[in-house]
Formats: C-alpha cells, sequence, structure tokens
C-alpha cells in the first residue's frame, strides 16, 4: 500500500549505495583504469582458463525477478533493444540467458555501441562470441575500449575500464574533468561531456523510459522537450552522506584509519574522499574537520557509520538576505532552513528534501505555469483550487499558493503535516488559503471531496518506486482537470502515466519534460503534464 510520508534515503540519487562494504586494500590516487591497464593488456587464453564462479540463489533471484522500473530492469530492457526480441527469446529457450560466455577477469577490447539510462556504456562482444552485452563506466558511444570483466548477469557482463583506446572526439573532453576521484568514485558519470551534451542525453533518457515502460502507442507521447538546466553545474549538492566501515577483524580500533568518503565504482568498499566538487562550498568546508573529528574518535565507534551533511541557512529575519548564512547541519534531529525564491522551508536534517537548491525556482515556476495555464480552445476553466500530493514540507503547495484560491496538501506522515503547516506560518500564509491534511493510503483524496473537479489541479510528486494501483484508482475517481507528475525515476513515472492514460477518464499527456537536478550524473527529473479532453 502507498505512503505519502517522508522519504527514505533510499528515494534520495545519492552519491553511494547501500551495499554492504569492504575495505581491503587502500585506493590509490591514481585512476584505476591506468594501473589496471598495464597489468592487463592482452585477452586470456585458453590456456588460462579460469574457475567459474557459481552464481547463488539469492543473486540469481535478484536477476531473473527484478522490479520494473528498477536499474536493472532499465537495462533488461536495452538489452532487449539493443541485441533484438528474437536473440533475446532463442537465448532464453536454449538456456544461454545465464551462461555467459566470459568470465571473471577476461580482458576485450570493445567498440562501444550506446550509453545506458544508468550512465554506463553498452558494448556487444565480438564474434565468434555469442550475443553478449558488456556494460562500462565512464566510456561513450563511438569509443573503442579496453575492459576487463568484473561480474555477469543475464545477457550481461559488466566491466571495469581500463583503457580509452580510441576515444569519442566529438563527446569527449576529459580537460572538463573536475573532479580527482572522477573514473574511481560512482556519484558522477557525464564528466567528461559538454553540459549541453549531458542535458541531451537525460531527454534521450526519458524518450527511452516512455518507449519501455508506458504501453501507449508512439502518437499518445509527445517528444521530450529540452531539458532544463541547473544554474549551477557544480557546487550545488546540498546533502552528502559520507561513510566509512569499522575495522577489519584483528586490527586495533584505536590505530585503525577510516577510510572516509563514498562508493568505489564497480567495488563493495569506500573511497577515501577529501572534497566533492559537486557538493556546495560549506559541505566542502566542513568535510575536512569532520573526517579529522572522525579519525581522532574511532575508537567510540563500534561499527561503521553514515555521516549527514546538509547545507543550511540560518537567519534571524524571513525577508530575503536578512541576516542569511550558510551552515553544514550534522545533527539528524537539526532543523535545515532553506530558502527557494522569496519562500522559507524548515524542516528536519533526516527528512527528505530536493538536494540541488538552485534548480528549485525553475522548477516550481515551471509546474505552477503549466497548472494555471488554460488551453485556448476556451472550454476549461480557469483552475482555482490546488492538491499536493506526497506533499512533504510543502514544496509544491507553498511556492504555487499566490496563483490558486485554496491549496491542500495531503501526507501520511505527521511529522511532515507539522512542518508543513509550521512553515505556512513562517511565510505568513493566511491559514484559510493553504493547509495540510492527514490522509489515509485507501481513501487519499477524501479529504478534499469539497474542490471542484473542473478547476482542480493535481500535483503527484511520489518516491522512486512511483505510486501503487490503489492510488491511480482514486485518482482517477476524483477525475481533476489537470495532473503534473514530477517524478525522481523517470522510469516509474512512464509507467505510472501509462495507467493514468489508459484508465478511461479521457486524459491526455500534454507534454514531458527533464529538470536536471543534479548535474554530471546519469540522474534527470521529469514532468509530465496530463490535462483531461474537452
Amino acid at each position: 500500500m502507498d505512503t505519502l510520508g517522508t522519504r527514505r534515503p533510499s528515494d534520495d540519487p545519492e552519491l553511494d549505495s547501500d551495499d554492504e562494504r569492504v575495505q581491503d586494500e587502500r585506493p590509490t590516487k591514481k585512476p584505476r583504469l591506468e594501473e589496471e591497464s598495464k597489468r592487463d593488456t592482452i585477452m586470456r587464453s585458453p590456456a588460462q582458463p579460469k574457475k567459474k564462479q557459481k552464481m547463488s540463489k539469492k543473486a540469481l533471484r535478484k536477476i531473473l525477478h527484478h522490479e520494473p522500473g528498477t536499474p536493472d530492469d532499465v537495462v533488461w530492457q536495452e538489452i532487449n533493444e539493443l541485441l533484438g526480441k528474437d536473440v533475446i527469446d532463442d537465448a532464453i529457450a536454449r538456456g544461454r540467458d545465464l551462461k555467459s560466455p566470459v568470465q571473471f577477469g577476461d580482458v576485450f577490447e570493445l567498440d562501444v555501441a550506446e550509453i545506458s539510462s544508468t550512465g554506463d556504456s553498452l558494448s556487444v562482444l565480438p564474434a565468434p562470441h555469442p550475443p553478449w552485452v558488456v556494460a562500462t563506466p565512464f566510456s561513450l558511444p563511438g569509443e573503442k575500449i579496453r575492459v576487463k570483466i568484473v561480474r555477469n548477469g543475464r545477457m550481461l557482463s559488466y566491466a571495469d575500464l581500463l583503457e580509452v583506446i580510441r576515444g569519442n572526439p566529438v563527446l569527449r573532453d576529459d580537460k572538463r574533468v573536475k573532479c580527482r576521484y572522477f573514473g574511481e568514485c560512482s556519484g558522477c558519470q557525464y564528466q567528461m561531456l559538454d553540459y549541453a551534451t549531458q542535458l541531451d542525453f537525460k531527454r534521450q533518457i526519458i524518450q527511452k523510459a516512455y518507449r519501455f515502460y508506458s504501453n501507449l502507442s508512439a502518437d499518445m507521447i509527445p517528444s521530450p522537450l529540452p531539458t532544463i538546466a541547473s544554474p549551477l553545474e557544480y557546487g550545488y549538492r546540498t546533502k552528502i552522506t559520507p561513510h566509512f566501515d569499522a575495522p577489519p577483524k584483528g586490527k586495533a580500533r584505536s590505530t585503525w584509519v577510516p577510510w572516509i568518503g563514498f562508493d568505489s565504482k564497480g567495488r563493495r568498499k569506500v573511497l577515501d574522499i577529501e572534497e566533492c566538487p559537486i557538493a556546495t562550498p560549506i559541505l566542502n568546508e566542513a568535510l575536512g574537520p569532520i573526517r579529522k573529528e572522525v579519525v581522532a574518535q574511532i575508537d567510540t565507534y563500534k561499527r561503521g557509520a553514515t555521516l549527514l551533511m546538509r547545507d543550511s541557512l540560518t537567519a534571524t529575519g524571513s525577508e530575503v538576505g536578512e541576516d542569511e548564512t550558510h551552515v553544514c547541519i550534522r545533527d539528524h534531529k537539526a532543523i535545515v532552513r532553506e530558502r527557494v525564491g522569496t519562500t522559507l522551508f524548515e524542516f528536519p536534517a533526516n527528512s527528505f528534501f530536493q538536494n540541488n537548491n538552485s534548480v528549485l525556482v525553475p522548477l516550481t515556476d515551471y509546474v505552477r505555469d503549466a497548472a494555471i495555464s488554460v488551453p485556448p480552445d476556451g472550454k476549461a476553466r480557469r483552475p482555482t483550487h490546488l492538491i499536493d500530493t506526497y506533499s512533504g514540507c510543502g514544496l509544491f503547495a507553498l511556492r504555487l499558493v499566490d496563483s490558486f484560491d485554496r491549496v491542500v496538501g495531503i501526507e501520511i506522515s505527521e511529522e511532515s503535516i507539522r512542518y508543513a503547516t509550521h512553515n505556512i506560518k513562517l511565510n505568513d500564509i493566511p491559514e484559510e488559503k493553504c493547509e495540510f491534511r492527514a490522509g489515509q493510503a485507501e481513501r487519499i483524496f477524501e479529504v478534499v471531496q469539497d474542490f471542484p473537479q473542473e478547476e482542480t489541479v493535481i500535483v503527484i510528486d511520489p518516491p522512486r518506486k512511483g505510486c501503487d494501483d490503489k492510488f491511480i484508482e482514486q485518482l482517477l475517481r476524483f477525475g481533476a482537470a489537470t495532473i503534473v507528475y514530477v517524478s525522481c525515476n523517470v522510469h516509474t513515472q512512464a509507467r505510472d502515466v501509462g495507467k493514468i492514460i489508459s484508465g478511461g477518464h479521457d486524459y491526455v499527456v500534454e507534454s514531458i519534460r527533464g529538470f536536471d537536478l543534479f548535474p554530471q550524473t546519469a540522474h534527470v527529473e521529469s514532468v509530465a503534464i496530463l490535462r483531461r479532453a474537452a
């Protein structure tokens, strides 16, 4: 059953994953591809066999039964398109879809066919190997690369990049890279690309997502509009969560020097990181002293830990620029303060709030303009009421409140409702104009039955898993004139939009557009505008 409460950390595209990690060797400052290319310059010959790794039952279940819209499933859709459905069906029929023709440690020279929505490149093994895809990070379409196989999946193997033998001169310029850890850290994928190319890649991600997941015919899906750029390409992240592991067995805790940072790409280990160019300046200033503090107090930690760091305003007044300075908040229970345009927001440090403040004004302005626009045929009425579902601490409700007669945010989380209500007062908004109401997942719209359908806009901004069927059924029964679907996972958005359009209530997709909340990465936020046909 869907919940509209505060998002979990996993709903935030972070610089790291939640995998259990090991610290088995000190990472060097030299990029891994340079180090390993010296050791692995030839393909493994038949005289150098390697013992095949047996796949665990848990790993097999994950490969065969991944959830639609997850990164694994997205890559599976791309593999089907790259190799062709007939090839995939034949491999499955012959029982070869899980029988990798390559082994751990094998080295190949490959021609990159395309870039995946995850940011990895996709290549096809050369003859005489059977059709099989290799995913490799930090490489681009049209390049020839040398790779080493590190893991096998279904019709797919994952590889480390050892060397770019022939780069794509149109796309790649390594002088653009601003992070010394790029090529090792799992956080960024696009730093070698110019920004306009990054934005177009993200438009293509949206296009593919609707092709794979919406189950709508091509004539029902408008071409995605150009992606809206972030005003800041670096120094934008207002939250980071560096982490470290417990000392290995046998190591004295008091002498253990932890690596504090983010996950290494393709490795279950922490990469020691002293600065992050996509984080805000205040977070980078605080990172050094925090690292020293952890090292000095390492004997007080019984296990590894994740460190919360959020960029927050501190202010004595509510006017723009009035005594505002930035500080780094570390306490999960502390209150973070952010300003979006002229609107102030306060919320607990451990709750969800978008992590790129610089793009939130363009994003919320776009949603407002789409919400209040009236089709030129003159049949639709001007919207007067707004419902903000999954409202959190009130980002869309409070930013759009001046454009509507009445605004209601619906939440299940009591804490979110409490802070959203606090933010109404913080911004001197009349309570009769805007309020936040508690809704039950199975009867989410009962609290707004007094809203006129033909004059109501509903904003949806769910977590990465999207909306469940019960929510969509209730959404369709309510029948608002306009739906604005904001999503941090365009693949589940495409799935849900397809269900709404096919739900028999005459909705059409007016437009789809990406917003770049995370420059230098493959992540894209998507906004879809749906209207009921007159």
